[in-house]
């Protein structure tokens, strides 16, 4: 038998075509669902193309997936839930007058994907969608999503400078991370959920770019230095496809400033004592703790210049994803990006961080997906082998040329 990896992808994305969201809606919004519905036009081209029916049809996604070397997936969303002008990852958050319509979208959503991942039992781990506007809401659909198998974990918003909700490090969330952790349920944040708005101009995009993952790490350190994690030690937060070269740098960063600020407000009262003051109670451990006990990253396409860090991220922390099926992924080309990334290491943390930890982090069962590995996984032998030559159609920047360690 040959020897293979069992490769779960910590990193993909999915949801219904529109329309098909009504039948998961409460039936009091169903007119106003037909009117908006009517009017909306999709601004993205890949949910307009012929390849769109990826979100959603279940057969041919296993077929995919399969074929790519890949046997189990944790799916983000993608598509437009009702009353979104956008996609929910990228939608800032709702207005008072917003809420009731974008909340009961995002929960036809949370029923939906419920539906999809029961139709590939133990293969997909579907992250259940809040909002923060309404913590005892939150809380409910949290405990209700869990029930209903989705094990994905939640998906936490961003809440950008300027917007309707409390930063994150308010205790204000403090029920979220407390039934978050009474249920293991992990928390996940994903990249480009947290920008605050900055226009359509060519300069603003680009200023997007740059900024996007800066936006989507300060959960990290809003959390951190919060105290959440004190308060509530088996809390999980998962940082995704927001890369992960950026982690020991930051977490140095973090732990110079806690034991700085740690420090002065231990003194005589000075400009910078005022900073720390109750820092060191409200926190409990160092950042550098903090990450080591309770974080992990779903670090879709690693590149190669990220790979040699992997200790000091924490080979334990690490999991790969594809970003299945967007066109910034790894798909159809995903043993290729592995190889490029992994090739020349270890066995033991290949599978590692292939598949063994999100196995850990999300509850897959790896007796059920070996089985399936043993017929579509990549050979440990292939992965082995030195990416020489990258695929022509290629898109993923997995496959880009150079690559530097990331300030952030």
């Amino acid at each position: 038998m040959t020897d293979r990896y069992t490769v779960i992808s910590a990193d993909c994305h999915a949801g219904a075509d529109l329309l098909d969201y009504k039948p998961y809606l409460a039936k009091k919004h169903h007119d106003d669902f037909d009117a908006w519905a009517a009017t909306y036009v999709n601004p993205y081209e890949d949910l307009l193309a012929d390849t769109a029916d990826r979100n959603w049809n279940s057969r041919r996604r296993l077929r995919e997936l399969e074929a790519d070397g890949i046997v189990a997936e944790v799916v983000f969303p993608n598509t437009i839930p009702p009353f979104f002008p956008k996609a929910s990852l990228m939608a800032q958050p709702p207005s008072r007058a917003d809420f009731e319509q974008r909340w009961a979208g995002l929960q036809a959503h949370n029923r939906w994907l419920a539906d999809f991942c029961a139709d590939a039992p133990g293969r997909r781990a579907g992250v259940a969608q809040i909002l923060l506007n309404d913590v005892d809401a939150a809380v409910a659909e949290i405990r209700r999503t869990r029930e209903a198998g989705l094990t994905g974990g939640i998906m936490l918003p961003g809440a950008p400078p300027g917007s309707p909700v409390p930063e994150l490090h308010s205790r204000a969330y403090d029920p979220i991370w407390a039934v978050c952790a009474e249920l293991d349920v992990p928390v996940n944040h994903h990249g480009g959920s947290a920008s605050p708005p900055l226009g359509d101009e060519p300069a603003a995009r680009a200023v997007f770019m740059v900024e996007t993952t800066w936006f989507s790490h300060r959960a990290l350190w809003h959390l951190i230095f919060g105290g959440a994690f004190r308060r509530h030690p088996g809390l999980k937060l998962v940082l995704t496809e927001q890369g992960s070269g950026w982690i020991p740098g930051v977490l140095d960063m973090l732990d110079y400033y806690h034991g700085r600020l740690v420090a002065a407000s231990a003194r005589a009262a000075t400009a910078e004592s005022k900073f720390g003051a109750g820092l060191a109670e409200s926190m409990g451990k160092g950042p550098s703790e903090v990450w080591r006990d309770n974080c992990f990253v779903g670090a879709s396409f690693m590149r190669p210049h990220e790979v040699p860090l992997r200790e000091r991220i924490g080979l334990d922390k690490i999991m790969w994803g594809s970003d299945y099926p967007h066109d910034e992924g790894t798909t159809p080309y995903s043993r290729e990006g592995l190889r490029i990334a992994y090739a020349g290491l270890p066995r033991d943390e290949v599978a590692a961080m292939v598949g063994g930890n999100a196995a850990r982090v999300y509850g897959f069962d790896l007796t059920l997906l070996d089985g399936l590995a043993a017929v579509h996984g990549p050979s440990v032998e292939e992965i082995a082998r030195p990416l020489e030559k990258v695929p022509e159609g290629a898109t993923s920047p997995a496959f880009a040329p150079g690559g530097s360690v990331r300030v952030w």
